[in-house]
């Protein structure tokens, strides 16, 4: 069921055929009124036109595309027949999904480490830690340790030394930031819920990149948020902005959650341009603007140097429409729960008061851990040596994990990222959810596309992350070949073994 019904003009529709690959569906001969509807079915399909938007009417579309309404109305009636859409009359059409689609919407969860036996678990965008910086981050950490266990333990705004090293790294990256406008969070689902609790009553509409990152979507679902999807931008170039503009006058949602930096799961890197127009719109609109900075480390391979946008939040002249939340979780190790938000001084204040109702604050000795890897040393800081670990680790197990695919899967599409933690696959005409399905019957696990999406999208995608390499990386890929054969064939994995690999 959608969430949010919105109105697809004319025009606008035939942009996105036009640009959205449709053209081979014509090289193919087929009808005209198939075409169109393969069209618009796949452009709901990939998120491009969101479940229960209104389309134009066959008058007005015909006379976009230049073709007979009688070509169009063939065409709604056979997106009828598929289920891609419903009519009343009087009322118009509006997009659908199939009954019995499937429509896999709960978050991403790991398998326990103990548990993965020959399954190769791609479901999880995590490293292994980046030692020795972790295991010394907690011996400094057991060191400072001492005057804090003499006190209650409990600092519902984060330990002091943690917000004044985050402050100072915000301003070191051109934001200037005071230790007032930090709050220390466990983790940034932590900080993403303090977030919607403070400024999203239930109900109330969140505009969301479509695709975005699963877990965030069903913690927002979960809290009665109503989602309002915003494609993005085609390729891997960022945001939409006439998108984002028209969502945030005619929507008015109480808040945006975007990914700016190398966006999970396509791995898109918005420029500063459109950050700088992202924030004018939100501001103009009076909506919140959440920026998630977990990936903003992974820089993989800056062309020439290149350094990367300024955060979002550097485009906030006011500073009352940004708030940013960061994570070591992603940075440093999924095991290291620590997570903060960076806003306003009043919006940390009423955050950290309704904390009181929480968690009532993360734990010290992690805190301690991410602070010890902040500070500078002779060397630089452990946060940086130990991003360059894993930058290194994440470069080689893409680069190995894009050869194998491209090995043993030639027709998937994908474009390589620049940077971040994930690849964003389409899967040729079979169903990621298929495919994901077949694949943990047969050793590899992947989250289908759908999990990304909102009522269904991204039906023919899957995310594979950079968290293998090697003969690992061949492996998964030729499961999940083998994955596809049979969803191509319409066979059952359920009688497949997967062989066993060496880690």
């Amino acid at each position: 069921m959608a969430q949010w019904t919105s109105a697809v003009g004319a025009p606008q529709l035939a942009r996105l055929l036009a640009s959205h690959r449709v053209e081979a569906a014509g090289a193919r001969r087929m009808p005209a009124y198939r075409a169109l509807a393969d069209g618009v079915r796949l452009l709901v399909l990939e998120g491009r036109v969101p479940v229960a938007a209104r389309l134009p009417a066959e008058r007005e579309l015909a006379a976009a595309l230049s073709v007979s309404r009688t070509t169009v109305a063939a065409a709604y009636e056979a997106l009828r027949a598929d289920g891609f859409l419903a009519s009343r009359r009087g009322a118009g059409s509006w997009t659908a999904l199939p009954a019995g689609n499937p429509l896999p919407s709960g978050g991403l969860l790991p398998l326990p480490p103990d548990a993965a036996g020959t399954m190769i678990d791609l479901g999880c965008a995590a490293l292994p830690a980046p030692e020795p910086w972790l295991t010394r981050a907690f011996q400094g950490a057991l060191a400072d340790l001492p005057p804090y266990a003499h006190t209650h333990g409990d600092y519902p705004a984060g330990l002091p030394v943690l917000r004044q090293a985050l402050a100072d790294r915000y301003t070191a990256r051109g934001v200037p930031t005071m230790p007032e406008q930090i709050m220390i969070t466990t983790g940034a689902m932590g900080a993403v819920a303090a977030i919607r609790g403070l400024f999203v009553p239930r109900g109330e509409r969140v505009a969301v990149e479509h695709p975005s990152y699963a877990n965030v979507l069903q913690l927002l679902r979960e809290a009665g948020a109503r989602l309002v999807p915003v494609a993005m931008g085609e390729g891997l170039t960022g945001w939409d902005l006439p998108a984002w503009r028209r969502v945030l006058r005619d929507a008015a949602p109480r808040m945006a959650y975007v990914i700016a930096d190398f966006h999970n799961p396509t791995g898109a890197l918005a420029g500063e341009e459109q950050r700088r127009e992202l924030v004018a719109a939100a501001r103009a609109a009076g909506a919140v603007l959440v920026v998630d900075e977990t990936m903003s480390g992974l820089d993989l391979d800056a062309p020439s140097g290149e350094p990367m946008p300024r955060p979002v939040a550097a485009f906030d002249s006011g500073g009352s429409t940004v708030v940013t939340v960061g994570s070591a979780s992603k940075a440093i190790w999924a095991g290291l729960r620590i997570g903060w938000i960076r806003a306003a001084p009043e919006t940390i204040r009423s955050l950290i008061a309704a904390r009181v109702y929480a968690d009532l604050g993360s734990p010290v000795l992690e805190q301690l851990a991410v602070a010890w890897l902040l500070a500078e040393g002779a060397g630089g800081s452990g946060w940086d040596l130990a991003m360059a670990v894993h930058r290194e680790r994440a470069r080689e197990n893409r680069d190995a994990l894009v050869e194998a695919v491209r090995q043993h899967l030639p027709d998937w599409e994908f474009t390589v990222p620049r940077g971040g933690l994930t690849l964003w696959v389409r899967t040729g005409d079979l169903s990621g959810s298929r495919v994901a399905e077949a694949g943990e019957r047969l050793g590899v696990r992947v989250p289908s596309g759908p999990r990304f999406g909102v009522d269904g999208a991204f039906e023919g995608y899957v995310r594979l992350p950079f968290t293998v390499s090697g003969p690992v990386a061949g492996e998964a890929a030729a499961r999940l070949a083998a994955a596809a054969r049979l969803v191509a064939d319409g066979r059952s994995a359920e009688t497949d073994t997967p062989r066993s690999f060496v880690a």
